[in-house]
C-alpha cells in the first residue's frame, strides 16, 4: 500500500490515530505472545487475533465504556481493546497471580469486570446465550447499555444460536450478535459446513435485522455496529452482523494451517487493516513518518513492559485453587 494516495475519509484524524495505535498494539501483543509460546513461557491453548484487529477497532468507536463485550476463546484482542491492561493480559498468559483472571483462566478465559469485558469462553458458542443473558440483565435494570456478543463462523452452526436468537427477538433484548467470519472453523472452511454461506441470512428466520460488512476496514465495522447499537438503545432489539474478516495464523498455535494456500493468505495481507489506517493518516491527514514512529515506539514499549510485568509477577498461591469456582460450604462432601 502507498501512503501518498489520498482517499475520501468520513472520520476525524483523531479516530484514525486511535484505530492505528489500537490495532498495532493488538498485533504486536499477539506477535509477542506467539513468540513466547514458542519459548514455552506460555502454555496450553493460544488463539491469536492477528488479522482481525479492525473488528475490535470499529466496535470500540461505535460503543460506550458502559457497554459489554463477550466473546469466545480468541479473546486477547477484544479484551485489550475494551481496556483490560496489556500487563494483566500477558500475566494471564503466563499463568501468574496478577493476570486478569488471577492466572487461572489462561489464554481462553480473559475477564475484566470493571472494563465490562465478560470473557473469553472456551466452549464453542456458549457465549452466545450468555451474551443474551447479560442483555436481559441490562434491560431488566432499565439501562440503555448494549451487549456485543462475538462468535466465529464455526459457532454459528451451534444449536444455542437459534435458541438465543428466538428469545432475543421475542424479548427485544439490547444485544448485537457479531459473527467474526474468518472463513475457517478450525481447519474447516465455511462452504464445507453449510449450504448457507452468508451467515447474516440466519437472522431472517427470526425477522432479526442483519448486515454483512468488510471486517478488514474499521470504518465499515464502525458504521454497521453504530446502526445496530442505536437500534438496541431505542428498544428495537437485536441485530446480527456478519463481519467478514481473516486470521493470518492458524486456528491456534498448534495449527500449521496447511488447509489453505499461501496465495490466499497473501491476498488478505494486501488489505491489512493496520497498513490501511497508516496510509489514511499519511495520505489524507499528512501525518509524518516521525509521528508514526512515535506511535510504533509507544506500542513496542507497552508490549515490552507487559512481558517484564508477567515475568516478574508471582505464581498463584495454592489456596487459590478452589476460590472463584464455587463456595466450599455449598459442597460439604469436598474435603481439604
Amino acid at each position: 500500500m502507498s501512503g501518498s494516495k489520498k482517499q475520501t475519509v468520513k472520520f476525524s484524524k483523531e479516530t484514525y490515530l486511535y484505530w492505528y495505535e489500537l490495532m498495532l498494539l493488538l498485533r504486536r501483543f499477539e506477535e509477542k505472545a506467539g513468540q513466547l509460546y514458542g519459548m514455552q513461557k506460555i502454555r496450553g491453548f493460544c488463539h491469536l487475533y492477528i488479522g482481525q484487529e479492525a473488528v475490535a477497532a470499529g466496535c470500540m468507536t461505535a460503543t460506550r465504556p458502559e457497554d459489554i463485550f463477550i466473546t469466545a476463546y480468541r479473546d486477547h484482542g477484544l479484551a485489550i481493546a475494551k481496556g483490560v491492561s496489556s500487563k494483566s493480559c500477558m500475566a494471564e498468559l503466563f499463568g501468574k497471580a496478577t493476570g486478569c483472571s488471577k492466572g487461572k483462566g489462561g489464554s481462553m478465559h480473559f475477564f475484566g469486570v470493571k472494563e465490562r469485558f465478560f470473557g473469553g469462553h472456551g466452549i464453542v458458542g456458549a457465549q452466545i446465550g450468555t451474551g443474551a443473558g447479560l442483555a436481559f440483565a441490562e434491560k431488566y435494570k432499565g439501562t440503555d447499555n448494549v451487549v456485543l456478543t462475538f462468535f466465529g463462523d464455526g459457532a454459528a452452526r451451534q444449536g444455542i444460536l437459534h435458541e438465543t436468537f428466538n428469545l432475543a427477538m421475542t424479548w427485544k433484548l439490547p444485544v448485537i450478535f457479531i459473527c467474526e467470519n474468518n472463513n475457517y472453523a478450525m481447519g474447516t472452511s465455511v462452504q464445507r459446513t453449510s449450504n448457507v454461506m452468508d451467515i447474516y441470512k440466519l437472522g431472517d428466520a427470526y425477522d432479526m435485522p442483519a448486515d454483512t460488512v468488510d471486517g478488514m476496514v474499521p470504518e465499515a465495522v464502525h458504521a454497521a455496529v453504530d446502526r445496530a447499537v442505536k437500534r438496541a438503545r431505542e428498544g428495537g432489539g437485536p441485530t446480527l452482523i456478519e463481519v467478514k474478516t481473516y486470521r493470518y495464523k492458524g486456528h491456534s498455535m498448534s495449527d500449521p494451517a496447511k488447509y489453505r494456500t499461501k496465495e490466499e493468505v497473501e491476498e488478505y495481507k494486501q488489505r491489512d487493516p493496520i497498513d490501511y489506517a497508516k496510509d489514511t493518516l499519511t495520505g489524507s491527514f499528512g501525518v509524518t513518518e516521525d509521528e508514526i514512529e512515535a506511535i510504533n515506539a509507544r506500542v513496542k514499549q507497552e508490549v515490552e513492559e507487559s512481558v517484564k510485568f508477567a515475568e516478574e509477577s508471582p505464581w498463584p498461591d495454592a489456596d487459590e485453587l478452589l476460590k472463584d469456582v464455587y463456595k466450599q460450604e455449598d459442597y460439604p462432601f469436598i474435603v481439604d
